[in-house]
């Protein structure tokens, strides 16, 4: 996934969050905000009780790979991936298809709004 096609400033972060438009399960929380330009962004977050900055970064490249190949890029929305506890004790497989459960519930919503 290419820098322009993340978030990254804190700011931004929290502006997505404070949007309060969310859809979650066991494994991610995923924060969505429409916007204006032609592509959507992406941010993660990982937090520190997951593990060692080593293993918070493997997932962050996990959760990349992931949205690199479930992520519609051209849906015009900023979302934010929040990993939760529950992504250790699953496998990659089920954690993707928990992730491409969510996106899909995430086109329905960003249609509804």
């Amino acid at each position: 996934m290419k820098k322009e096609r993340r978030v990254t400033s804190n700011i931004e972060f929290q502006s997505i969050i404070q949007h309060k438009r969310y859809v979650s399960n066991g494994s991610f929380v995923i924060y969505i905000k429409r916007r204006k330009q032609e592509y959507s962004r992406v941010g993660i977050s990982v937090s520190k009780k997951l593990g060692s900055a080593v293993e918070r970064n493997r997932i962050k490249r996990q959760c990349r790979m992931m949205l690199q190949t479930l992520f519609d890029l051209e849906l015009r929305f900023d979302a934010i991936v929040i990993v939760r506890q529950g992504y250790l004790t699953k496998s990659y497989v089920e954690n993707e298809k928990l992730l491409e459960k969510l996106l899909n519930k995430v086109k329905l919503y960003g249609d509804d709004h």
